[in-house]
């Protein structure tokens, strides 16, 4: 095996990657995400090993070794809350200070001799399926989560051995691994997960170690959905075979990381069908079935994608899980591809319903993202079931990875940050900086130093939403030809540029597909990739969610220093509110009261920071 490299997804020899990431320890973010960053190190992964503590998550796994006796605690997929923890945990001694990191390694540490002292002599790790449960190993697979929680610790053992070069939790995941491969294939026992996970694991454990059983068993896992061994439910996305499915179904998150597995499947091996099935996926999920907030999985009712069109906004479940998946399948896409309709999906989803998960000051979060509330809805600070929180510990942590890609000969810049990285293209040593405090202002300035003369394209990506970028180097203005929806910019480059990128961030009004009812004659305000929403606490005299605004007086934008948000933008407009009644039902009349008045818009994954109140995406439309 070689020395490590930091990466989230090492796909640099995939058959099927058209782009390739660059290792985490070349990009350094310090800007709007890089404040999430910090304070997922600083406040999230220290918060959670507490409540990791508390809640016998860790002890489950001292009770499995035999170091203290008690009950199980808690859900029996607890588990994967430890290991998504660890795997941001990770990611995280990446970027910070000696005395910071030595802390954090401790902790990091301390969970790690608990989970291998934990393992079975036949490598099979799950606490659960210890003592008197023993017997009901692999006996379940569509509802207990055994292959799940696999798939988690062996993407935390490979993050923990990329950055620190340590063997002991990874020898443990390869452990657990070969006891998988022995128990299942085709001439093995059959089956495959009810929440599908480890194939995205056993496909990263092949590119770690190269042994191709690892992707023959999860290329075996895709294909053996459909047969009855995750319960043949919808629910498990086990109804029909992967390559027969016409539509996004069952439980969202399921969904998504399934294709998030198949899409990993796909880069190493170029199975043309899969790819089909996927694009069809994704145009199905990308155009019927999610929220303008990217945002998916609209029923409460087994957290599930619902029929085309049906998007209801205070029903709306949309779980955080959900949103990240969607990054991370978006992401995949984008490696294979190099198409920038990813890439903006990806930006949708991170700074309106990802960002929207975790609280500001990194300890409170949401698991539900409804687009609409009468004032109910709380961030809280833990959850019985605690796979969003965990599952944002993890993400954060690994943002950098995002920003950049390259291939053969260019550089890729798929999200405006205030970052740097550093490659080589050609051979020769390449820096590129962003200064930028976007998505603020749609100005961007780029640094690109070279050492020698070197010939490559930069690849700048152009949102779907922004009619006219204006590009400048050195001062001069360029023509430009739009690739797929980057701006290419071919040139041999010579020591310091200077890249100017000037974004229009107009207001912009947004309309659904009118079979989406609940948003007939109704308005979403965006302001380059942000969505925005009115909450009471900003418009404590009037009614958001009667409110209809007038388009006609303009918009506002306004840059102010709130005490809780800190630096946050607002949109003001103007319109009227309808005066409610009592009555449940009234007879109509045409001459309805009203009254007119200003209206205040806040970013929508900022909501519910501040006072509990009334919440509206969707406005009226006057």
């Amino acid at each position: 095996m070689s020395e490590p490299s930091i990466f989230v997804l090492n796909c640099l020899n995939s058959p099927k990657a058209t782009l390739k990431p660059l290792p985490l320890e070349q990009v350094r973010v310090d800007g709007y995400l890089g404040s999430y960053l910090k304070k997922a190190i600083e406040v999230t992964i220290p918060s959670q090993y507490e409540l990791l503590e508390n809640t016998g998550r860790i002890d489950n796994f001292r009770r499995a070794s035999g170091k203290i006796k008690t009950d199980f605690q808690g859900y029996f997929f607890n588990d994967s809350d430890v290991y998504k923890w660890v795997e941001g945990c990770s990611y995280s001694l990446l970027y910070v200070e000696e005395e910071q990191r030595e802390k954090l390694q401790s902790m990091l540490n301390r969970v790690i001799e608990e989970i291998v002292a934990a393992q079975d002599e036949d490598g099979y790790l799950n606490t659960f399926f210890t003592f008197e449960k023993k017997s009901q190993r692999w006996t379940d697979l569509a509802n207990m989560h055994e292959l799940y929680c696999a798939g988690h610790l062996i993407q935390a053992a490979i993050a923990h051995y990329r950055v620190t070069g340590e063997r002991k939790l990874l020898e443990a995941a390869i452990r657990f691994a070969d006891h998988i491969d022995g128990v299942f294939g085709p001439s093995k026992k059959r089956g495959t997960s009810g929440h599908p996970e480890i194939e995205m694991a056993l496909v990263e454990l092949f590119r770690e170690t190269k042994d191709p059983k690892y992707l023959s068993l999860a290329n075996y896992f895709v294909l053996e959905r459909g047969n009855g061994f995750a319960g043949g439910r919808e629910y498990t996305v086990d109804h029909k075979p992967f390559l027969q499915l016409e539509e996004m179904t069952g439980h969202a998150v399921r969904m998504l990381y399934l294709c998030c597995g198949a899409t990993d499947v796909y880069l190493e091996t170029g199975q043309s069908d899969f790819f089909d099935t996927l694009s069809s996926l994704w145009e199905n999920m990308a155009t019927k079935k999610m929220y303008v907030t990217g945002g998916v999985g609209s029923r409460y009712e087994g957290e599930a994608f619902g029929e085309v069109y049906e998007l209801p906004n205070r029903r709306a479940y949309a779980e955080t899980c959900a949103a990240i998946a969607n990054f991370m399948w978006n992401y995949r896409m984008l490696l294979v591809t190099a198409d920038g309709k990813f890439a903006d999906l990806m930006e949708q989803v991170l700074y309106n319903g990802l960002l929207s998960g975790v609280s500001i000051d990194g300890k409170h979060y949401f698991y539900v993202n409804p687009l609409e509330d009468f004032g109910k809805h709380k961030r809280q600070e833990w959850f019985k079931c605690a796979c969003c929180s965990t599952n944002l510990a993890r993400f954060l942590p690994s943002l950098p990875s995002y920003i950049y890609t390259k291939s053969d000969n260019a550089i890729w810049v798929h999200l405006y940050e205030q970052s740097d990285c550093e490659t080589f293209i050609a051979g020769k040593k390449v820096k590129l900086t962003q200064t930028t405090d976007y998505p603020i202002s749609g100005l961007v300035e780029m640094t690109l130093t070279v050492e020698q003369p070197v010939r490559f394209d930069l690849m700048l990506r152009k949102p779907s939403w922004a009619e006219d970028v204006q590009i400048r180097i050195n001062n001069e203005q360029v023509k430009s030809e739009i690739q797929k929806g980057y701006i290419r910019i071919s040139r041999e480059w010579d020591r310091t540029n200077r890249i100017q990128l000037s974004i229009p961030m107009n207001v912009r009004l947004i309309e659904s597909h009118p079979y989406v009812r609940e948003n007939v004659n109704k308005v979403a305000l965006f302001r380059g990739p942000i969505l925005f929403c009115a909450e009471h606490v900003d418009n404590p005299n009037i009614d958001v969610l009667t409110f209809a605004v007038d388009p006609r007086s303009g918009f506002e934008v306004q840059l102010k220093n709130d005490p809780v948000l800190g630096k946050t933008l607002f949109i003001q407009g103007s319109g009227h509110h309808v005066l409610t009644h009592e009555q449940l039902y009234k007879e109509y009349f045409a001459g309805k009261e009203r009254k007119s008045g200003g209206i205040t818009l806040v970013p929508y994954h900022l909501w519910a920071n501040r006072e509990a109140g009334p919440m509206v995406v969707w406005l009226d439309l006057r």
